[in-house]
């Protein structure tokens, strides 16, 4: 039986098409989002194959490659075996250890094959035992987005997930994890407006969303915290103050982690906890001394996995200071400019200095660029990152999204680009505590 050739050129935009059939028939189509114009370009294909009473070899012309599947009249799809994937080559240049800042990309997965073992080598390596026949399958996740987890939802289909697509998979493992006995992260930068807030409610919902739940996102601010303002509010208004007063109670032996809902706010999609400071109080109001930070640290260790300090810009404060002595891990946020990383630089470099454990800190430290305006060159993102590449091992870009400039901070708000970036910057401060334990 023939086959019918069907094409589809996909624009830059991902959401619009011009399909051609046979060469002559031509249409554009139209969709709000690049999933639905994959199952429109699809489900096209398959009204033209039921209607010529045979199968349409559909090739897809996109950005990043051409692919071809075979698409039946009674709408079932399959790899074209005939054709050989076409892919561009992207050059990997400054921003080689950030996440992409586009959507993301379809690639081909590529497997170079093991090396045959030489005869001295077969002749060394040791006998193997029985096979478990509990196979491990950890790494064999279907794909979840493109092309490939249309094709894997609708056929059952078993396609191997695109390189985009297994590194995202490896990230949402890597914050997937638990780490005995907790650990605590510290987002700080000495200059306001660089993004920590908005940092901790992302780290924060990225490791609660995919890990379950105890985290706390902690505002440890002396002045005006405004984590409590852009996240969601409890049926209370409880503050750290209230908390501050109840600090024995609940160390004790009777107390449980219900007790601790009267005191923080939970996020409901995100599924992280706010302590929230209070915004009312001057800042000589709500100052705590190293042993009540110690006290609230003790409670907040007991009945959480890991808690994400929100920082003030006071790096003199006998909490901020306490709080460099009490967390595992540093992560700086900073925006695409000069006076921001800067600050951010002279921070790392100070705290290098102030003693051994905060010289080991800053040694792990993982620094996220978050693009604030959709008008910042990309050169200028790129200068930024190539700085921070002698200061500490990690640099995140977080691309431009409208959804973090201002108002309540929700993970499902974000652009699938800027959600795939933030959980980057998760699997990095992963990463980091990893190495720690090694």
């Amino acid at each position: 039986m023939s086959t019918l050739e069907m094409t589809a050129d996909v624009a830059a935009n991902g959401t619009e098409a011009t399909v051609s059939v046979a060469g002559k028939l031509t249409e554009t189509v139209q969709y709000p989002r690049e999933d639905q114009l994959r199952s429109g370009i699809i489900q096209r294909a398959t009204e033209v194959a039921r209607e010529h009473g045979t199968d349409v070899r559909l090739t897809s012309k996109q950005s990043n490659g051409v692919f071809s599947f075979l698409v039946s009249g009674d709408g079932r799809v399959s790899p074209d075996n005939t054709a050989k994937p076409q892919q561009h080559t992207t050059h990997v240049g400054p921003l080689r250890r950030t996440p992409p800042m586009t959507v993301e990309r379809e690639e081909e997965a590529t497997i170079a094959p093991e090396p045959e073992p030489t005869l001295e080598a077969k002749e060394e390596a040791p006998e193997e035992g029985r096979r478990s026949f509990l196979a491990d399958d950890s790494a064999a996740l279907p794909p979840a987005s493109g092309w490939r987890g249309l094709i894997t939802r609708t056929t059952g289909i078993k396609i191997a997930p695109s390189a985009a697509e297994q590194e995202r998979l490896m990230n949402i493992r890597a914050v997937s994890q638990h780490w005995a006995g907790g650990r605590s992260i510290a987002v700080v930068n000495g200059k306001g407006g660089v993004g920590k807030t908005l940092t901790t409610a992302m780290l924060s919902a990225v490791f609660a969303r995919h890990g379950g739940s105890g985290v706390i996102a902690w505002d440890n601010n002396d002045t005006r915290g405004t984590l409590g303002w852009r996240t969601e509010r409890s049926s209370h208004n409880a503050t750290i103050q209230d908390l501050g007063g109840v600090t024995e109670r609940l160390m004790q032996p009777t107390a449980t982690i219900g007790d601790l809902a009267l005191y923080v706010h939970h996020q409901s999609a995100d599924m992280y906890d706010v302590l929230r400071s209070n915004p009312k109080l001057l800042a000589s109001d709500q100052r705590l001394t190293s042993g009540e930070f110690d006290a609230l640290n003790e409670v907040i260790k007991k009945y959480s996995r890991m808690v994400i300090f929100d920082t003030g810009n006071d790096e003199s404060s006998q909490r901020w200071l306490r709080m460099i002595d009490h967390c595992d891990q540093l992560v700086v946020p900073t925006s695409p400019s000069g006076e921001a990383a800067e600050s951010a630089a002279l921070l790392l470099e100070e705290l290098s200095q102030r003693d051994e454990r905060s010289a080991q800190l800053v040694k792990n430290a993982v620094v996220v660029v978050t693009v604030a305006e959709r008008s910042t060159p990309a050169t200028e993102v790129a200068r930024i990152v190539a700085g921070f590449e002698k200061v500490a091992p990690r640099t995140i870009v977080i691309p431009f999204d409208p959804s973090l400039k201002s108002g309540a901070l929700r993970f499902d708000s974000l652009k699938p680009a800027t959600k795939n970036a933030w959980i980057a910057a998760g699997a990095a401060v992963a990463a980091s505590l990893n190495e720690q334990e090694a």
